[in-house]
């Protein structure tokens, strides 16, 4: 019964609901629309949702102008595409500034290590300057600012020397939020607390704070945010953000395999649910034991498999995998078309490092989470949806760990096999997900509100 409604809801759902008449009703506002100044944050898993949360903005009749820097301009290609005919998007390029830790020509964090996320911060901040000349010089500057969360601290500073609002776009939840700031909630790495320092507690400082995150889920932790961390009532959960309809290059970067022959794959799987893909996203890079083991688990559980690899040096399959399990599976390099993979009928589950954006993404595409948590935020999404609400399993846990192959594999093999509870559960909460972001769903409504605050503000 819950195969049957998984597939009926892959098959048929469309997420975007009635917003896509938005646009029309919204039309090009010209000159007299508001303008808002975004800085996306150089790292994939925060500059795609930024552009999405754009595309919110600007269906809703915003101009928005996104400052971006040359070797990052191709994240928006989809944006600008999709708006070409109107004057209520554009670009500010400025040069990516130079850091002695980062190496020449390098303007974002794709194949770095989160370790390298204090540095780009630096980097980013040393934007004030030109920014501010250009605010000066704009014969109609925008009347305030919407920047990632790794971004508030100088972007705060320079929103009030412009006399302007600062809102602060959190790509993370309220749930692995509050931690961060909540004295005594958990023990926190040396690391993680100047993380939370210098980017989080700046982040609640901010005018406004918008959450990817939907209140069904996360209402009570941004509740406990509200209450004892921000001074104001400007909170708003707006996710999830739906992403936009582009090629895989102008979504994010080139691939080993073209999308459709990904797809076509996937049709030939003539089973609902019976493929597990696996993902860790942009910034994971798997040791060689770690990758021997995965590769080990799928053979012994002899399960229909996607395997999604950075195209490094590093994350290398074992010699003669994939031609001992050819037409078994299928190994992508590079960059994944993971939304369309996760949307597809025949996947069944997801072996993900639980990263809020994958997370989401493997939700509202009704595939089965296998949690394997690595670093920050993975852990407390990781024990959100498994811990408290029983929504996904626990595969295994730690950055460095090397999982035992045999468990690994009764766990995929299971996930494809037999009807979970997880499952069920995991069914409910993406139907809430989507209701959130359908014409009268609270995170649709909140989109509304922001807008309309916004539209409020004139200098």
């Amino acid at each position: 019964m819950v195969t049957n409604a998984i597939m009926e809801a892959k098959t048929h759902m469309n997420p975007q609901g009635d917003i896509g008449n938005m646009q029309a009703a919204a039309g090009d506002l010209g000159n007299g629309a508001v303008h808002i100044l975004t800085i996306p944050f150089p790292a994939a898993g925060h500059i795609l949702p930024h552009i999405d949360f754009i595309h919110q903005l600007l269906l809703r009749g915003l101009k928005v102008t996104i400052l971006v820097t040359p070797k990052n301009l191709h994240f928006l290609n989809p944006i600008l595409s999709l708006y070409s005919s109107s004057n209520n998007v554009e670009t500010l390029v400025l040069p990516f500034p130079s850091h002695p830790s980062i190496p020449p020509g390098v303007e974002n964090m794709v194949g770095f290590p989160i370790s390298f996320g204090p540095i780009f911060m630096e980097a980013m901040a040393e934007l004030y300057n030109p920014l501010f000349q250009w605010f000066q010089t704009h014969p109609s500057p925008p009347v305030a600012i919407i920047s990632d969360m790794l971004l508030s601290s100088w972007v705060n500073t320079l929103s009030s020397n412009l006399n302007i609002h600062h809102l602060t776009f959190m790509v993370t939840n309220a749930n692995s939020t509050l931690p961060l700031v909540r004295k005594g909630m958990k023990k926190l790495s040396p690391s993680i607390e100047r993380f939370a320092k210098n980017a989080v507690v700046p982040s609640l400082k901010s005018w406004g704070i918008i959450f990817n995150t939907f209140l069904e889920l996360d209402g009570d932790k941004m509740e406990i945010i509200k209450e004892e961390f921000t001074e104001h009532d400007r909170l708003w959960a707006i996710g999830p953000l739906l992403p936009i309809k582009a090629t895989d290059n102008e979504r994010g970067g080139p691939s080993s395999i073209p999308r459709d022959e990904v797809i076509a794959w996937l049709d030939s799987c003539n089973r609902v649910n019976s493929v597990v893909f696996i993902g860790f996203g942009s910034q994971i890079s798997l040791t060689k034991l770690q990758m021997e083991a995965i590769a080990s688990a799928l053979e012994e559980s002899r399960v229909r498999f996607i395997w999604g690899i950075k195209g490094d040096s590093q994350n290398m399959v074992p010699l003669g995998f994939e031609d001992r399990l050819a037409g078994k599976g299928v190994v992508i390099k590079g960059w994944v078309p993971q939304q369309a993979i996760l949307d597809h009928q025949a996947v069944g589950s997801y072996l993900t490092h639980c990263g809020w954006n994958s997370a989401l993404e493997g939700l509202l595409g009704g595939a089965l989470l296998l949690a394997w948590p690595m670093q920050v935020d993975h852990f407390d999404n990781t024990n959100l949806l498994v811990d408290e609400l029983g929504v996904a399993i626990r595969a295994c846990e730690g950055l460095t760990t090397v999982p035992d192959p045999k468990k690994l594999a009764r766990v995929l093999s299971k996930s494809v096999s037999a009807d979970q509870p997880e499952r069920a559960r995991a069914m409910k909460l993406r139907q809430a997900a989507l209701d959130a972001v359908q014409m009268h769903g609270s995170s649709y409504t909140a989109l509304n509100s922001l807008v309309e605050t916004l539209s409020c503000i004139r200098k």
